[in-house]
């Protein structure tokens, strides 16, 4: 069974930045595509950035050069490092790994920018 549990929310002013973990647990490989989503109240759930085997990463046009989306294969742990916080980035964000065409969720982190 695969568990992932983030954490490193939480309320920042903007301009500010904040770090999401997310830990994984089971049947995980370093091979499987790792991500981290948003939802904000009233809209669709996003991508926001997502890292695959290699190290290759891509990222939602709104967060390219604030957002950097990294991995520690050995802690099975990605890491959303966020910069330049804006009012607009405020949503749940959550953890997601891509297992056999599976997609598991974490419970998600609340992320509050204020202005």
């Amino acid at each position: 069974q695969v568990q992932l549990v983030e954490s490193g929310g939480g309320l920042v002013q903007a301009g500010g930045s904040l770090r999401l973990s997310c830990a994984a647990s089971g049947s995980i490989f370093s091979i499987n595509p790792m991500g981290w989503y948003r939802q904000a109240p009233g809209k669709q759930r996003e991508l926001v950035a997502a890292i695959r085997s290699g190290g290759n990463t891509n990222y939602a046009d709104s967060v390219k050069g604030r957002f950097t989306i990294s991995r520690d294969n050995a802690k099975n742990t990605v890491y959303l490092q966020m910069n330049s916080l804006k009012p607009e980035d405020t949503a749940v964000y959550y953890c997601s790994i891509s297992i056999l065409g599976y997609n598991y969720w974490g419970q998600g982190t609340q992320v509050t920018v204020s202005s």
